[in-house]
């Protein structure tokens, strides 16, 4: 791998701040920082050791960044082989950017009182980007493409994503609430005393 360029996130970090001084505007936000993060992740030298680690049971997510005034978040997550996530939703803004590896991604839309697969999961390679949100789609399932390597994408969200109340879903379309923390923060660091409490209950 080429010398390693920690300055990458710092800009992109700066770059996405200052998008969003002179835009509220989700659309534009989707567009425009969706072109600077796919700029981040064309590149694969740059993210962390710590927040490139896998673990055996369960797919990592590590924060990468938080903006200070709550207005996004930078995450890194990290997939062991074949590992996935339950169906969920999200509830504000994403972008999601390959780094390493693969991932299949499969939307869902809700029809009446149950959830449905919208066509077939889609591939993201390195440094293609997807975009998710209540207004363009906002439930899906991501599983690592591989079943025998890690894979690793970067995601930025609308929110400080790791005390966002949000939900996953069961084969029956029913919801269930969670917060979901990030792998390298402790929660009584992270949340103030009520989503720390609530944290506890979204094991």
């Amino acid at each position: 791998m080429s010398q390693h360029r920690p300055h990458r996130l710092s800009d992109f970090v700066a770059d996405l701040s200052h998008l969003l001084d002179q835009t509220s505007d989700e659309a534009v936000i989707l567009r425009e920082g969706g072109v600077l993060l796919a700029e981040l992740v064309t590149n694969d030298d740059w993210l962390p050791e710590a927040q490139s680690q896998p673990d055996p049971i369960r797919y990592q997510q590590y924060l990468l960044h938080r903006d200070p005034a709550g207005r996004f978040s930078v995450v890194s997550f990290v997939w062991g082989p074949g590992q996935s996530t339950p169906v969920h939703d999200h509830t504000v803004w994403g972008l999601v950017g390959v780094l390493r590896g693969a991932e299949l991604s499969q939307a869902y839309e809700r029809r009446g009182e149950t959830l449905a697969a919208v066509g077939v999961a889609h591939r993201l390679e390195p440094g293609q980007i997807e975009a998710v949100s209540p207004t363009v789609g906002d439930i899906h399932r991501v599983t690592n493409a591989f079943d025998d390597r890690t894979s690793i994408s970067i995601h930025v969200y609308g929110a400080d994503i790791g005390t966002v109340k949000r939900s996953t879903y069961d084969a029956e379309g029913k919801a269930k609430t969670f917060i979901s923390g990030y792998a390298d923060v402790p929660p009584p660091l992270l949340f103030d005393r009520a989503s720390a409490l609530a944290y506890g209950a979204a094991e």
